[in-house]
């Protein structure tokens, strides 16, 4: 399947690259950790259940036409995490996503990647309205959500809690201009 955006992007200290198999592994640091998962899957994932959750990402792209990226430094190749577009079935609208293992939380890497995927959402999918949709109390990702330039657009209950959706610009300038 021919993707509708790039399959790899970088910016000054990253590259964000479609997600591979074996990807899961390195992923495990976060989706097992109970501080950085508590918003999303609410629970710490086995090594099973975060090799299916990977999987999921692979089958989005194919799916959609674009999904998360997985987040690479590109001085050491560790892998941080992942950013990117996603729009599962519950899903109000579709999103920009972002999860670090927590060891490279407070570096800036999440809003280096979410401003790379603006960029690019911005260049190669322009019709796309993009959210957040975040847990109301998960103030790390409100405090990035806002630094990106999302605004809080409502509140909705959505799995049980309260989300808030926060509205990416639609194509700002500085985004265009700027690039990832």
């Amino acid at each position: 399947m021919e993707f509708l955006i790039p399959e790899s992007l970088e910016s000054a200290r990253l590259c964000l690259r479609v997600v591979k198999d074996d990807d899961w592994s390195a992923l495990y640091e976060y989706y097992s950790d109970a501080e950085c998962i508590k918003y999303t899957t609410q629970h710490p994932l086995s090594e099973d259940e975060s090799r299916r959750t990977v999987g999921s990402f692979s089958r989005h792209w194919q799916r959609h036409g674009y999904g998360p990226y997985v987040i690479e430094e590109k001085e050491t190749g560790s892998v941080l995490g992942i950013a990117g577009l996603w729009y599962p079935k519950e899903w109000p609208e579709p999103e920009i996503k972002w999860a670090l293992a927590r060891r490279h939380w407070g570096n800036g890497y999440a809003g280096e990647a979410a401003r790379a995927v603006q960029a690019m959402a911005a260049r190669h999918m322009p019709e796309l309205h993009l959210i957040s949709l975040i847990h109301c109390e998960n103030q790390a990702s409100i405090r990035l959500a806002i630094a990106v330039g999302a605004a809080m657009e409502r509140e909705m209950e959505f799995r049980g809690g309260i989300y808030h959706v926060y509205r990416h610009p639609h194509a700002p300038e500085s985004v265009i201009e700027g690039g990832a």
